[in-house]
Parts: C-alpha cells; sequence; structure tokens
C-alpha cells in the first residue's frame, strides 16, 4: 500500500500576497523560498521558518491552486487508485501532470478539509 511519506506544505488564505510576503519574512522570521506565477493570474508565493521541512504558501483564496495542506506520497497513481476507491470527493479527474511540476491530485478528507497529494 502507497503511504504518506510527508507534509510538504500548508496553504494559508491571503488577501494581499505582498502584504503576507512581508508579515512572514520581516515579523515572523520565515525565508521567501518561491514568489512566481505559474501561469497568468495564479501567483505562488512560499515562505519557510528556517530549519522546517515544511513550507507556508500565501494563495489568495480565490486562486485556482487549492488551499489546501500538501502531502507527499511514493506513487501518485496508486495514492489516485486508493483514495478513488474508498468513496472520497476527489477534486480532479485524475492525476494532474504538468512540466516541472511532480504528479499530484486534490480531494477532501471527511470535514471537507482539501488535500493534495504531490509524488516525491
Amino acid at each position: 500500500m502507497v503511504a504518506t511519506t510527508r507534509v510538504i506544505s500548508v496553504s494559508i488564505p491571503v488577501t494581499d500576497q505582498d502584504a503576507a510576503i512581508d508579515f512572514y519574512t520581516e515579523v515572523l522570521g520565515c525565508e521567501l523560498v518561491t514568489d512566481r506565477e505559474l501561469w497568468p493570474g495564479a501567483r505562488l508565493v512560499e515562505v519557510r521558518p528556517p530549519g522546517s521541512a515544511v513550507s507556508l504558501l500565501l494563495l489568495p483564496p480565490d486562486t485556482e491552486m487549492p488551499v489546501a495542506i500538501r502531502l507527499g506520497t511514493s506513487d501518485a497513481d496508486e495514492a489516485y487508485r486508493r483514495v478513488v476507491s474508498s468513496g472520497t470527493t476527489v477534486h480532479n479527474d485524475g492525476v494532474l501532470r504538468w512540466e516541472g511540476v511532480p504528479p499530484m491530485f486534490a480531494f477532501a478528507d471527511n470535514d471537507g478539509n482539501t488535500l493534495v497529494y504531490l509524488e516525491d
């Protein structure tokens, strides 16, 4: 059975990504890891506390990127099959594969919280 391997990141909804960068880096001491536009209108901002393996994604609540907890898995296809067969709500018709990004898919836990599996 394919298992969850790690917590990669947790998304935090923010209304102003620039102000959030300032707060998380200048006030909380996080390091800016990523600040780039993935596609028009989809800006990915990632900060990380020094020494932490887990990042925080600062995303607008209306973004196409899910505000979620991102988890690692050794096999995204097998994880997708397992999640679908359990009757869990899945937000993608299959594993998403984009150039430069690990295979991934989004789904919900029993309470409606969004989770994303990314292949290690």
